[in-house]
């Protein structure tokens, strides 16, 4: 089991950045993939990024260049810096944990953060 809780959400003007962060409850380094993903209203929730326990990335194009991924293994916390944000970006944002284990993958969610773009 494991408990993903978000944080780092809140009100940017466009252009602006905010730095999301999604704490779990136990260490992350065996965990296979965490991401983020959002749900803007009325669409479906979609990926922005994840990254694997190797450190490898992958992005929505929507967002390539402008929102980072990342983990910190050691804080047990994945970071999604998100730059030059524009009204689209705006939603509420997931984090995602899978777990592979004997033989099973298992998904973990957090309780989601809202991003709100806007003069």
């Amino acid at each position: 089991q494991v408990q993903l809780v978000e944080s780092g959400g809140g009100l940017v003007q466009p252009g602006g950045s905010l730095r999301l962060s999604c704490a779990a409850s136990r260490s992350i380094f065996s965990i296979n993939t965490m991401g983020w993903y959002r749900q803007a209203p009325g669409n479906q929730r979609e990926l922005v990024a994840t990254i694997t326990a190797g450190g490898s990335t992958n992005s929505a194009d929507s967002v390539k260049g402008r929102f980072t991924i990342s983990r910190d293994n050691a804080k047990n916390t994945v970071y999604l810096q998100m730059n030059s944000l524009k009204p689209e970006d705006t939603a509420v944002y997931y984090c995602n944990a899978v777990l592979i284990a004997m033989g099973a993958q298992y998904n973990f969610w957090g309780q989601g953060t809202q991003v709100t773009v806007s003069y």
